[in-house]
């Protein structure tokens, strides 16, 4: 309600029971009528003056600086704007958007935090596995191994290289993943044929597939050219780590399937494996550092655990989409988006 009808209420309000009083007193209704008038003008202005001083400019401010609290301005910029006639409904209501957007905040800091201590406390088990792995070969050998089974300490080297080697492999995909993030390195743009692409990956990959007994298919004609716009090194990377993944997970005797299918402006590769799948649970979570579904198993394939942190930085720095989709005991699906070059 505005102040100045609030205001009037009231004066008239005191002056009608003033009036009433002295009618019932006097009983001359035109000196009660005159009291009235004048009763009413004075409590209005008297009462206007206090509202406007003591409370309304107040709730005027508090609203002004609430409001530009939001909209990240300063309290300079907060005290000499102009507002609605209204402030006391609208600080209510920019209160309440206030305290809504607090407990947001607090949420997503809480999430926040909760990613942090298990980010912290699975890099720390990644660095330790390998770490204190190759400091027991090294002990070993330095109490005489080397002269008592020189056969024996070449094993024990050839398993401390392995796990320096996954150290060294670890730090370069963090090294990566961080430039990806903040955006240090760039993308060279370029039209490909992402059919030969995947040609290439599904060849470089075949022995380690064999070792598996997983046979890795890409369905689709072989020669018949699909292009595309991207980083055509950093999509490689892409495919090689999908692959890879569905390999590590897969069942023996499994297969690993690489399909395209033209969209409208864009082209959706996906990579599925009928492997061991993920729980719905997990889902929203695969694409985060180190998170495994099974982690006895996943360090039992090796990896860093970041390939699919990284698959999915250098797809959103192609400005497209990456997803999976999963079912428990019977496969998984990536799939990811690319530009198609426009024609004309």
């Amino acid at each position: 309600m505005n102040l100045s009808i609030f205001t009037l209420l009231i004066s008239g309000g005191i002056a009608l029971l003033i009036a009433a009083t002295d009618y019932l007193h006097r009983g001359n209704l035109t000196v009660s009528g005159i009291i009235f008038v004048t009763v009413a003008i004075i409590c209005y202005i008297f009462l206007l003056n206090i509202f406007e001083r003591f409370i309304y400019k107040r709730i005027r401010n508090i609203y002004k600086l609430i409001r530009n609290l939001k909209l990240d301005k300063g309290l300079k910029d907060a005290l000499g704007e102009q507002i609605t006639d209204d402030p006391i409904r609208d600080a209510e209501r920019e209160v309440q958007d206030w305290a809504r957007q607090r407990v947001s905040e607090l949420d997503k800091l809480r999430e926040q935090a909760k990613f942090r201590k298990e980010f912290l406390a699975n890099i720390s088990h990644e660095f330790k596995t390998p770490l204190f792995a190759t400091q027991g070969y090294v002990e070993t050998l330095q109490d005489g191994l080397i002269d008592e089974d020189p056969e024996m300490a070449k094993n024990f080297l050839e398993k401390a290289a392995r796990n320096l080697d996954r150290l060294s492999y670890l730090i370069q995909d963090l090294d990566e993943i961080s430039k990806l993030e903040m955006g240090i390195i760039s993308l060279t743009i370029e039209t490909f044929d992402i059919v030969q692409l995947i040609r290439e990956c599904i060849e470089d990959l075949e022995g380690k597939a064999l070792q598996h007994d997983i046979q890795l298919v890409y369905k689709g004609k072989q020669h018949q050219p699909i292009p595309v716009r991207g980083d055509r090194k950093r999509i490689q990377q892409v495919l090689i780590n999908l692959l890879e993944n569905s390999i590590k997970y897969g069942n023996t005797g499994g297969r690993t399937s690489v399909s395209i299918f033209p969209l409208l402006e864009q082209v959706l590769v996906e990579v599925t494996d009928n492997g061991v799948g993920i729980e719905e649970k997990n889902l929203p979570r695969v694409f985060e550092r180190f998170f495994r579904t099974d982690a006895s198993r996943s360090r039992e394939v090796g990896g860093s655990g970041i390939g699919l942190a990284i698959v999915k930085h250098i797809i959103e720095a192609h400005e497209q989409q990456v997803n999976v989709r999963s079912t428990k005991g019977i496969g998984t699906t990536f799939g990811f988006t690319l530009e198609q070059p426009k024609h004309g």
